[in-house]
């Protein structure tokens, strides 16, 4: 499912190899490089606020998406989630992807970084790279939509894939979906992919995490298991993790790093913001009937973090059956290590295979709900 049907070393008969680019909008043989006499004269293209551009465009032919490749000359955090990419298969008339740009390709809170990844990457936190097959069988668009009130002067791109592919009765189409909720409910998960219908593949999700300082100071906010509901689960899931930092493969909180499948690419200590993320690629997630995937918001206090919330006076909800608040500034048999419950502002992008070229998930939010809040270092030129 991960890697294109053909081994290197087999010559696919009828199967053409196709770049959208602004070099050549339409992909089409023998119309690329024209401009300016072939001397680099089109480079990039210009979005103006709120206009909408295709990207690429196939009809009435079978294909693969195999590569995409971005960057622009503003990676502000509000350009990077007031760009919308919206793909669509088949000639269907809802999105199959429809998420931020930044989000999309894996740089959480508009927070550019260097990684890399089996999906994504960013060699040197300066472009966006996407390896994720997208199969279609009778055509494919892609759209770029500046909803935001800037213009963004100069967006260079290529859209690698193949036409003329024969694919399986059992094809499946990438999906990508996009949340944020600015302030999580109390003892209530926060859910990265709502309740999906279908039969699929769940690839994973990449997430980003602005913590609520004022009300929890600079205290670890990761103890929250990772909970994936599987084809009727309804009170409890079939599939748990045992806390954030342990669903992306480490332990004992988490610093920054970038492996194949689990990544933490910002973790600022300064101010608990941390953007990270999961790929099932060798341990795939099935579903056959429905699919929900959720994250726990629950904190952790420690004997340092306890004199903290003395001295500031924080009152928390304790997690557990036993549900009740604990005032630091008052109790004194509170004991050295706890867990408890938080809301803070949390943001993904979930990206999985479908039988059907759309889904009913929501829309994504607009452009206001995504950008509000976002700031930070490290997400210039």
């Amino acid at each position: 499912m991960m890697s294109h049907p053909y081994p290197m070393y087999e010559m696919p008969e009828g199967v053409e190899t196709r770049w959208a680019s602004p070099e050549n909008r339409t992909a089409a043989k023998g119309n690329a490089a024209r401009t300016n006499g072939g001397r680099k004269g089109m480079p990039f293209i210009s979005v103006r606020a709120k206009e909408q551009v295709i990207l690429a465009l196939e009809e009435g032919t079978s294909g693969v998406i195999l590569r995409i490749w971005v960057t622009l000359n503003d990676r502000s955090p509000s350009m990077l989630r007031s760009l919308k990419l919206d793909f669509y298969w088949d000639g269907a008339d809802k999105a199959a992807v429809s998420a931020p740009l930044g989000d999309f390709f894996g740089t959480g809170l508009g927070r550019t970084a260097a990684f890399q990844s089996s999906l994504f990457s960013s060699p040197e936190g300066r472009s966006f790279n996407c390896i994720v097959p997208m199969p279609f069988r009778t055509g494919m668009k892609v759209t770029l939509t500046n909803e935001g009130d800037t213009d963004l002067p100069m967006f260079f791109y290529d859209i690698d894939y193949t036409a003329g592919d024969r694919h399986p009765e059992r094809l499946l189409y990438f999906h990508a979906h996009f949340r944020r909720e600015r302030q999580t409910s109390l003892r209530q998960d926060y859910e990265i992919v709502p309740k999906l219908s279908g039969k699929g593949r769940f690839l994973g999700a990449n997430v980003g995490v602005k913590p609520d300082t004022e009300k929890y100071c600079l205290s670890w906010w990761g103890e929250g298991e990772c909970k994936i509901y599987l084809d009727g689960d309804n009170a409890f899931p079939s599939l748990c993790s045992t806390g954030t930092e342990d669903y992306i493969g480490t332990g004992w909180e988490q610093g920054q790093f970038s492996h194949l499948y689990q990544g933490c690419h910002v973790a600022d200590k300064e101010t608990m913001e941390f953007c990270f993320y999961r790929y099932h690629v060798p341990d795939p997630v099935y579903f056959y009937q429905d699919i929900r995937v959720t994250m726990q918001q629950i904190g952790y206090w420690d004997p340092q973090t306890k004199s903290v919330f003395r001295q500031a006076g924080i009152v928390v909800a304790k997690a557990g059956e036993e549900q009740r608040e604990i005032d630091f500034a008052t109790e004194e048999d509170i004991p050295d290590y706890g867990n408890f419950e938080r809301q803070d502002d949390w943001s993904s992008c979930a990206y999985f295979y479908l039988d059907h070229p759309f889904s009913m998930l929501p829309e994504l939010d607009a452009v206001e709900a995504r950008v509000h809040g976002l700031g930070g270092p490290g997400s210039g030129l």
